[in-house]
């Protein structure tokens, strides 16, 4: 059997991410300020954040408008899709959600706990940042369970 990347690397590879914004000022303050990631590199019209370890770089597109939703049924909820985001210590993750709760982000789905006492076991929420891109952000009590089924 051919093994995963886990098994094969000792950490976890970063990765990149880029996408469009429609104003590079209000991803500093949600990005940067609400969801406190480092901003590294940047120009006029983009600006790189080290989104918790991973390299995530908001592109300016005055142009941009909002894309076509749509949704997918998983667990009764409507999962925005595309969407990103990141997978957290549950105890991480459950700052994140009370601090966003605190800051009045609208969430698409509220924070909970999916396939509690399963293999599995996580919190989810998901919400938009201001220029329309869907996040998940996902938290796990024992990391190892992360693709448990």
């Amino acid at each position: 059997m051919k093994q995963s990347l886990a098994e094969t690397t000792s950490a976890l590879m970063p990765f990149h991410l880029a996408v469009q914004v429609h104003d590079i000022a209000e991803v500093r303050k949600f990005y940067g300020s609400l969801l406190g990631c480092p901003e590294g590199r940047s120009a006029e019209t983009w600006v790189d954040f080290d989104f918790f370890g991973h390299q995530f770089v908001c592109h300016l597109n005055p142009d941009l408008k909002a894309a076509a939703l749509h949704h997918n049924p998983v667990d009764g909820h409507a999962v925005p899709v595309p969407h990103y985001g990141v997978v957290l210590t549950l105890d991480r993750w459950s700052e994140l959600a009370d601090k966003l709760q605190t800051a009045g982000v609208q969430f698409v789905i509220e924070p909970y706990i999916r396939f509690e006492g399963q293999p599995g076991e996580q919190g989810t929420m998901f919400f938009y940042d201001p220029s329309g891109n869907a996040l998940e952000f996902k938290g796990f009590r024992d990391m190892n369970s992360l693709f448990a089924t």
